[in-house]
């Protein structure tokens, strides 16, 4: 889904997560959500974006033909809708190479977590039958994490690829605790105990929890985990910044790029971290390689704003915002110059989309994330996958692309 989510950490009436892309203000967080929205962390202004291009020649739409450099992620991707029949809304927002997980809302609102294997028909609903509702934010080698809503409590997460296997990793002593991300044997998120929310690491089993929450911040969260490394933010001084941890609280370490007020990371993979920034007026999207100083700005070239939500093999995925102050899912390969329009590749009627994971299995790269379709009138999960190039393609097609790209000037300024 788009972009109508708060991301303040003050519980009111009930607790919600999601983790990972939320609407937040960047002075209070929020974790309520009003009926028909996800518990999904999301950005911080998302609905403020609003671009505007001028050409040289003409007003243009922000398209990967004039922004893009292009790689091998040039070439025609192929959408899938993954939308359950009959269902009101649905989200596709962590992807392990064929397989696509999130969740779908059903009567009044619910949310229940989901498991696609690649169609609309292969939807598999996971929420446990105790639970009122649930979602899935992250998924490794068959095992999904995410929350499940057990007698009022949000509880983290985990799953089999089943309801039936659903498993509790609520921490004792927590008031709620959600799971946002799965490597290997780890799960991180948060945890609210003793009113405060701490990032948190799990290995498997609600004993095992590790809080990582740095001395003196006022609240943390982690989003990401890779490689016995774990991701998220932290709010300290009163800027929150995106942050690093390697297995304790103690390991903390500080990614807010100089000059930016407001920052976090959403998803890492091999040594890289990618989320967003805060500087003047407007967030952007970015990619660390472990240090604050490693900071990337992925805002394409005449854009004002963006985020980056998922990261693999050298690739990283989010959206920007449009001339008409539309969302619109986003590749990159590591440079602004790089990144791609997916929002091009999707059927007629669907105006607004974001990009949440990426993930390959060797064969075809698979995106994930959700878009909005003016003919049905909801938010619908979305697939975008693509055969893997062969060695030496993605250079023919730079080269080509690199030429297109050069053929206009734009401006680009962000409407007040």
């Amino acid at each position: 889904m788009i972009a109508n989510f708060a991301c303040n950490f003050v519980y009111v009436g009930y607790f919600v997560f999601r983790l990972r892309c939320r609407l937040v203000d960047r002075r209070v967080r929020v974790v309520t959500h009003k009926p028909g929205e996800s518990p999904r962390e999301r950005e911080p202004g998302r609905e403020a974006l609003n671009v505007s291009i001028k050409s040289s020649t003409h007003k243009a739409i922000f398209t990967a033909s004039v922004l893009s450099v292009a790689t091998a992620a040039h070439a025609q991707w192929t959408v899938t809708n993954l939308h359950p029949t009959g269902l009101q809304r649905s989200d596709a927002g962590t992807v392990d190479g064929a397989q696509q997980a999130g969740y779908v809302q059903v009567g009044g609102f619910v949310n229940r977590a989901s498991l696609w294997s690649g169609t609309a028909a292969s939807w598999i609903d996971l929420n446990p039958a105790n639970a009122t509702e649930s979602s899935v934010s992250g998924m490794s080698d068959g095992r999904q994490c995410g929350y499940a809503d057990i007698g009022g409590v949000r509880r983290a997460s985990l799953w089999s690829g089943t309801a039936a296997s659903w498993f509790d990793l609520h921490p004792q002593g927590a008031t709620h605790s959600g799971a946002s991300a799965i490597s290997g044997q780890q799960q991180t998120g948060v945890a609210i105990v003793g009113g405060v929310q701490r990032a948190s690491l799990w290995t498997g089993t609600a004993a095992s929890w590790v809080d990582l929450h740095p001395q003196g911040a006022a609240w943390s969260f982690a989003n990401a985990v890779h490689g016995g490394q774990q991701g998220g933010n932290a709010l300290v001084g009163g800027v929150r910044r995106a942050s690093l941890w390697s297995g304790s609280a103690a390991s903390w370490t500080d990614l807010n790029p100089l000059g930016s007020s407001d920052s976090s990371v959403t998803a890492m993979s091999d040594g890289r971290q990618v989320g967003w920034a805060f500087f003047g007026s407007s967030y952007r999207p970015g990619l660390w390689t472990g240090t604050a100083s490693s900071w990337i700005d992925l805002t394409p070239s005449g854009a004002s704003g963006g985020f980056a939500h998922g990261v693999s093999n050298g690739q990283q995925v989010g959206y920007v915002g449009g001339a008409d102050g539309v969302q619109r899912a986003s590749l990159w390969s590591g440079t602004a110059a790089s990144w791609v329009d997916l929002s091009s590749f999707l059927p007629a009627g669907f105006t607004s989309s974001i990009a949440s994971g990426i993930s390959s299995d060797g064969v075809n790269t698979y995106i994930v994330g959700s878009g909005f379709n003016s003919i049905s009138g909801r938010y619908e999960a979305l697939l975008w996958s693509q055969p893997v190039p062969a060695p030496g393609a993605a250079m023919l097609m730079g080269v080509g692309g690199l030429i297109a790209a050069r053929r206009r000037r734009h401006e680009v300024r962000l409407n007040p």
